[in-house]
């Protein structure tokens, strides 16, 4: 798939919005598109234009730009070099911005008047938010690891619970909006502008956590409220070990519009970027959408199934492969796929088992160290942030297991576990893993879910427990693809706590299970003529991008601590990326971040995370730099944010800022 046009970049270019704001934006231009106008690409996100995304925004906005597509790389209002403030992610505000966008766009002399828009995380929910708002100017989206759902299933609450990744989330964004407007692009107000910024955009954190359960808040920008609102074609894509493969399937049963989808085993990142499992020619499969529905040329892209995943075979724990094979099902939900149910017992999970005859009520009261090897809720596809060996989170959990498999068995879908519990506190969480059990022993995660059960009926209105009263839960699990081999066991684990993926109940909770009514219902699929016929991926592309220099390597580790001499555990995790220099900018960028998360005897009320960013730009004589600090620690009845924000301009400190907040919990 070779360039056919040669094209031009324009570095910066301001975009007024009605209001007087003016948003920065890079454009790529085919040259011929002054004579003969263009359909363009819109990717709208406040993640920096002018440096920390500069690479990849060159390699992937001029592939497309070098096959007849006007590429557009917004900066959010408050972002990067865009005016303003950014007090939220998804408000009206950047909505609102979004379509005035599209409008400028449309009205170029080098637009042909169609415009489509894409994006990975940030910019694949606002593509899906403001195709919702139906602009006539937009017509396909590009949706990569993003959410119909920002309230259930997004990086905020799981089942209700409180996700840790919120408190990592909303520190990386703390660090975002510290940083400074390139004073080259800004100009003389550049530093008016960094101040105003670094005192007004707010502690999100703070507005995350007022709002526990779903309400008009999240309900905001949520498409789920309403599929039919989306008229265009919509390609969405994730991976198993991204935290956003679960919308995937929804937005194919949901929308009435053209709808594909694509998982594969990758974490957080484009296709053709990823660590963990095949890379694919992404940026080819993207052109052949944009040619299809911005050019209206046939391109095959539509003639193959609308869903098509990796089927993950069964790997060990300790190494970061995801062997398989694609498959597809020409709708979903598929009737090719049936559920099977096992019984839970006391003796494991059994198909054929007598209810009357399963055994005794089992008690589970889980330290709080199940969880320390979960990795995180969404991965970004590193080594060091995937589930690791089961056996070191089995321990504080109950345990079912089916006897070895007599043959291949195959899932596709949700699984689900429903439980008969009990609770002996009016508060409880319960965590349920699905693993891989090898014939050595090991156990590997292939899925897992989280319910609050006070939300047991709804997000909307929790409802406390009534203690020793024995309800039916259904515990949905995040979708999967996954091949266990003959010989191997089927485990279902279930533990009251699962930190630090997820913030503990208010006090310590002892659940009882009621075997016999408790079951695991599996997804099974039978391997399909369809999965023989797909046409295989190309590799990705040698991409051409701006030249940068390497100054210092990214660094990621990840360690558990137990110190017996205070009974302290701490998973520490550093998470920096590579220092580079941006040559045609002359400009030194620094991206490093920190994480701590802790807890002291058992002791629910020493439950702590903590969160540290070093953002830094130094050219020539300038070095400008920010600190974030984030700690989120809670009692029985409440939570507690500190959090400091500090600006520096070489060694002097220009801005200092500091919260201290308590938000009461409200049954989370």
């Amino acid at each position: 798939m070779n360039k056919t046009s040669k094209i031009q970049v324009v570095e910066n270019q301001w975009i007024p919005m009605s209001d007087g704001c003016r948003i920065a934006a890079k454009i790529w231009i085919p040259e011929s598109a002054g004579k003969k106008p263009v359909p363009a690409i819109l990717e709208y996100i406040p993640y920096r234009k002018r440096d920390i995304k500069a690479k990849r925004d060159s390699q992937l906005h001029g592939f497309f730009a070098g096959h007849g597509y006007a590429c557009i790389r917004a900066d959010l209002r408050g972002s990067g070099d865009s005016e303003g403030v950014l007090r939220d992610e998804y408000l009206k505000q950047e909505l609102d911005d979004g379509m005035e966008i599209l409008s400028w766009i449309a009205s170029q002399p080098w637009c042909n008047g169609r415009v489509g828009m894409m994006g990975i995380s940030w910019g694949g929910f606002n593509a899906l938010q403001i195709a919702a708002l139906q602009p006539p100017q937009l017509k396909a989206v590009i949706s990569v690891c993003s959410s119909d759902d920002r309230y259930a299933d997004d990086i905020h609450y799981m089942g209700g619970c409180l996700l840790t990744d919120q408190l990592s989330w909303a520190s990386t964004m703390f660090a975002y909006n510290s940083c400074p407007p390139d004073p080259e692009v800004a100009g003389k107000k550049w530093k008016d502008m960094w101040m105003e910024r670094l005192e007004g955009s707010g502690l999100w954190l703070r507005k995350w956590l007022k709002h526990q359960k779903k309400d008009s808040f999240w309900k905001h920008a949520s498409i789920c409220e309403d599929y039919s609102a989306i008229q265009v074609p919509v390609f969405a894509v994730s991976g198993w070990a991204d935290g956003y493969s679960n919308p995937v399937f929804r937005l194919i049963e949901h929308l009435s519009s053209p709808v594909k989808g694509l998982v594969g085993p990758w974490g957080h990142k484009y296709p053709h970027m990823v660590e963990l499992g095949p890379e694919i020619d992404f940026p080819g499969q993207c052109l052949k959408w944009w040619d299809k529905w911005l050019k209206g040329l046939e391109t095959g892209i539509m003639d193959e199934p609308p869903l098509r995943v990796w089927m993950q075979d069964t790997v060990s724990p300790l190494v970061s492969q995801r062997p398989g094979r694609w498959v597809a099902e020409k709708a979903w939900p598929s009737t090719g796929i049936r559920e099977q149910e096992f019984i839970v017992t006391s003796y494991g999970l059994d198909r054929k088992s007598d209810p009357e005859t399963c055994g005794w009520r089992m008690d589970i009261q889980s330290p709080l160290s199940v969880g320390l090897f979960g990795g995180k809720w969404c991965s970004y596809s590193e080594s060091t942030d995937l589930p690791w060996d089961q056996r070191e989170e089995d321990g504080g959990a109950l345990v079912f297991e089916t006897a070895p498999l007599q043959k291949r068995t195959e899932i596709l879908g949700r699984p689900v576990a429903l439980l008969e519990l009990s609770s002996n506190k009016p508060q409880a969480m319960v965590a349920v893993r699905l693993s891989d059990i090898g014939e050595d022993g090991r156990g590997t995660r292939v899925t897992f879910g989280l319910l609050n059960l006070t939300h047991r009926n709804s997000h909307e209105s929790p409802e406390e427990l009534e203690p020793d009263q024995k309800y039916l839960v259904r515990v949905p699990m995040n979708f999967i693809a996954q091949s266990f081999p003959a010989g191997h066991r089927i485990r279902l684990s279930v533990s009251t706590s699962y930190w630090p993926v997820a913030w503990p109940s208010p006090e310590p909770v002892k659940l009882s299970l009621y075997p016999g009514s408790s079951r695991l219902i599996l997804p099974i699929r039978e391997p399909s003529s369809l999965d023989q016929a797909l046409t295989p991926f190309d590799p990705p592309p040698a991409l051409e991008g701006i030249k940068t220099t390497l100054l210092v390597p990214a660094k990621r580790e990840w360690t558990v601590i137990h110190n017996l001499a205070d009974n302290t555990v701490k998973v520490k995790v550093i998470n920096n990326d590579a220092r580079i220099h941006l040559e045609h900018i002359n400009l030194a960028v620094q991206k490093d971040v920190w994480e701590t998360f802790s807890y002291s005897s058992n002791n629910y009320d020493t439950v702590r995370g903590e969160v540290v960013s070093k953002r830094g730009f130094q050219r020539n004589d300038m070095e400008l730099s920010t600190m974030t600090r984030t700690v989120l620690t809670s009692t029985r009845t409440h939570f507690k944010i500190t959090a400091t924000l500090d600006a520096f301009e070489g060694d002097a400190r220009i801005f200092s800022k500091s919260w201290d907040e308590t938000i009461p919990r409200q049954m989370v």
